[in-house]
């Protein structure tokens, strides 16, 4: 993803992949990669930042790990940890990624705690 190569990330990425980002939104393929092609969403660093964790079971395989984010997403450039899980399938013989979650892990949890609070 830092170096957009959105060509390989297709070969890996289902057609039926969806992403839930850390702002909660829902993206499938066309629209992850697309806006990473549009410079849209621009990753500067993308590294995992523990060890990967990982189950199999069949042609199904679950990854979870902490990720460091640096990205430009919408204009807006955030720096981050996160929790990154993700469900690969083998399918015809090769692994892809189905679904993606990330939860962001806040950088102030004080201020997170006031941003999710009820308008009142």
């Amino acid at each position: 993803m830092v170096d957009a190569d959105t060509a390989t990330a297709r070969k890996l990425t289902a057609p039926d992949f969806q992403l839930i980002n850390p702002a909660g939104a829902a993206l499938s393929r066309d629209n992850f990669l697309g806006g990473v092609e549009a410079g849209v969403i621009d990753f500067i660093s993308l590294e995992p930042s523990s060890p990967i964790a990982v189950r199999l079971s069949g042609d199904s395989a679950t990854l979870r790990y902490q990720t460091a984010f640096d990205v430009v997403a919408g204009g807006t450039h955030v720096t981050h940890q996160a929790w990154t899980t993700a469900l690969y399938e083998r399918r015809n013989g090769r692994w892809q990624i189905v679904w993606g979650q990330t939860t962001a892990i806040p950088n102030d949890l004080g201020l997170f705690i006031e941003s999710i609070k009820p308008a009142g």
